[in-house]
Order: structure tokens, then sequence, then C-alpha cells
């Protein structure tokens, strides 16, 4: 997995639109939360993309934005943002390009490691997360983005 302080890989992916997005375009609106996940409709990816969509007001009001990626296809993305009302993209990785950039592909190259990166403006990579089974560690490391944010703004 990237480590805090190294420069985040840019990459251009399909979102569950159909439109192309690079990590450039994404930061272009400012900071960005970024995660990696196995796969759509699994329990836990559900209750991992269900817990950002529940904090995503308080993401939005610090200038955070937020972006899923896992391996299905547009089409997957589309009818699990749809499902669950996901209110950020999901981007279809299925030749692994941005997972293996990021260095969170699985054992042996099977599946995706659940991460995340709060990425700054500037392509930093300010601070991650990797926790595949612990899925709480990523709503707290969130949460911690956004009280990080705040305080920014406070001063």
């Amino acid at each position: 997995m990237l480590q805090p302080g190294t420069e985040a890989p840019d990459f251009v992916l399909t979102d569950d639109e159909g439109n192309e997005q690079s990590l450039a375009g994404l930061l272009e609106d400012g900071p960005l939360i970024l995660y990696f996940y196995p796969a759509d409709f699994t329990p836990g990816c559900t209750k991992e993309a269900c817990s950002i969509r529940d904090i995503h007001n308080d993401i939005q009001s610090v200038g955070l934005r937020v972006a899923g990626i896992s391996p299905q296809s547009v089409e997957s993305h589309q009818k699990f943002r749809d499902e669950y009302g996901l209110p950020f993209i999901l981007l279809s990785d299925p030749d692994k390009v941005a997972v293996n950039a990021y260095d969170v592909d699985g054992m042996f190259g099977i599946g995706v490691r659940r991460a995340t990166f709060l990425i700054g403006s500037d392509r930093t990579i300010e601070d991650a997360v990797i926790a595949d089974l612990r899925i709480d560690r990523h709503k707290a490391f969130i949460e911690n983005a956004i009280a990080l944010y705040e305080a920014e703004d406070a001063d």
C-alpha cells in the first residue's frame, strides 16, 4: 500500500455513468477520499459503502469528495449505486490498473484489499488505512479526515 507523503498515481477509469475519470480530474474540485473495495453487493462492501453514504453530507461540508474503486463492470456499479442510493462515484477497474498502482491487489493477485486514502489537491497522499475485515476502521478514518479538515477551516 502506498504510504502517506507519497504522490498518488494518476489513472483513467470509467465511472458508473460510463464517463472517463482521472485522478487529476477528480482533484480539480478539492481533496479526495479514494477507497478500494473488493466487490459490489457483498455484505462487507455494502456495509462500507452505506456507512460512507450516511456521512456523505459531513464529508462534503468540509470540501472533500469520495470515489470508490473495484474491478466490477460499469453496469454492476450502476446497479450497486442505484440500489443503495450512493451519492458518490464508483470507478470500474477490471484490469486492476489503479489497484496495482496503489498496491492494494489481493494475495496472489486474487481480489482487492480494502484500503482508503486521503489525497490532497496536490496529489499527495495525506493518510491511508488498510483493513480487509475491520470495515468500521474505514468509517473512523473518514471521520478523522472530516475532523482534520474542519480544524483547518477553523484556523
